[in-house]
């Protein structure tokens, strides 16, 4: 599965009584299919996922995979720390169409920087933990390192070389222009996928080889249509979906928002900042620059946003949701123990958002 672009963290909208919004949630996600967005994360660390019931959980992933668009990368985020669980969602989100689902570290076994290596006995449970959900889940797994859950470089290097496990998700919160972000891509660069591409190389997803191949299968037969078995009828014509293939390295998200061009610099295909539930465009034009050869907008770019979502992301979701709901998405509440903004704080985050309408 090709990841180059922006992947953007849904929120899980909740009711004011702290039920969970599936109508709600349909409407960010259609809109959200409408940007230039490459995929959509259901469940990332920025949606709330330990604070839902496996009820919950199961009609968050249903409903964002109904609602997507075809050519959007669906990721299902499964934060279990038991391997059957994991194993189970990821049955789960492949039966609704996911294309890859995003694993964590057990929060045994995580550690709080990935500039911090896991002990001698934590990184072979870890390895043992990833190298047993790969060979068993339905789906290819995306690796997450995330603040409170690193995931160290040395693990990292030898979790590429299985050939389900295709990507890393870096969330880590580095100082600007460190080093550690090029050392993980050098380092895993000897891994190689092949991947199906669109014959003008985009992501091709699970969803859109389903559409093709019931568009391609909706033929009448000629019978059917003269009540003769003698009519001549015209070869079918080649599918809608013109796929190709294409050699890629193991895939690298930077999931810092702060350092999305760093990452993009150093070798990352694409972005995945929790700030892209608030304001996709403005994300999303930070790759765009940067994929277009001009690393001075992508300063630019990054510059105008790094207030505003330095602000959101502090808050924590309560912060992320309001910023949805600036921008005509729906945020709505939190679940405890989140809290939601306060009045000083949504003031002072409205007044950084003002320039990142869309």
């Amino acid at each position: 599965m090709l990841l180059e672009g922006l992947h953007i963290p849904l929120t899980t909208p909740f009711r004011a009584d702290g039920r969970l919004n599936p109508r709600k949630l349909a409407a960010n996600v259609e809109r959200y299919s409408r940007t230039p967005a490459a995929g959509l994360i259901a469940l990332g660390p920025s949606g709330e996922p330990t604070l839902l019931t496996d009820e919950e959980t199961r009609e968050v992933l249903r409903t964002a995979a109904q609602a997507a668009a075809p050519e959007k990368v669906l990721i299902a985020g499964i934060a279990r720390d038991g391997a059957t669980a994991v194993l189970e969602l990821a049955e789960y989100a492949a039966e609704q169409d996911y294309d890859a689902v995003l694993v964590g570290a057990p929060s045994i076994l995580a550690v709080d920087s990935g500039d911090d290596p896991q002990t001698t006995s934590q990184l072979r449970e870890l390895l043992t933990y990833f190298q047993a959900l790969a060979d068993r889940s339905a789906l290819p797994i995306i690796v997450l390192s995330a603040p409170g859950r690193a995931i160290c470089s040395e693990a990292v290097v030898e979790l590429a070389a299985h050939s389900r496990i295709i990507a890393l998700l870096d969330a880590q919160r580095r100082p600007p222009q460190s080093d550690a972000f090029e050392q993980l891509v050098r380092l895993t660069v000897a891994s190689r996928q092949e991947v199906t591409v669109t014959h003008v190389f985009g992501a091709v997803t699970g969803r859109m080889k389903k559409a093709a191949g019931h568009a391609h299968g909706a033929l009448v037969s000629a019978s059917s249509l003269t009540g003769t078995a003698t009519a001549v009828v015209d070869a079918p014509g080649q599918p809608a979906l013109r796929t190709r293939k294409n050699t890629v390295g193991f895939q690298v998200l930077a999931g810092d928002t702060a350092a999305m061009r760093y990452g993009l610099i150093a070798g990352a295909i694409g972005v995945a900042p929790a700030f892209a539930a608030c304001a996709p465009q403005a994300c999303y034009e930070v790759f765009a620059a940067w994929k277009d050869g001009d690393p001075a907008l992508a300063e630019e770019k990054q510059e105008r946003l790094i207030d505003a979502a330095a602000a959101a992301e502090l808050l924590g979701p309560g912060g992320l949701k309001f910023g949805c709901d600036l921008n005509g998405y729906f945020g709505g509440g939190t679940r405890l123990p989140h809290l939601p903004a306060s009045g000083r704080e949504r003031a002072e985050l409205e007044e950084l958002m003002k320039g990142l309408r869309n």
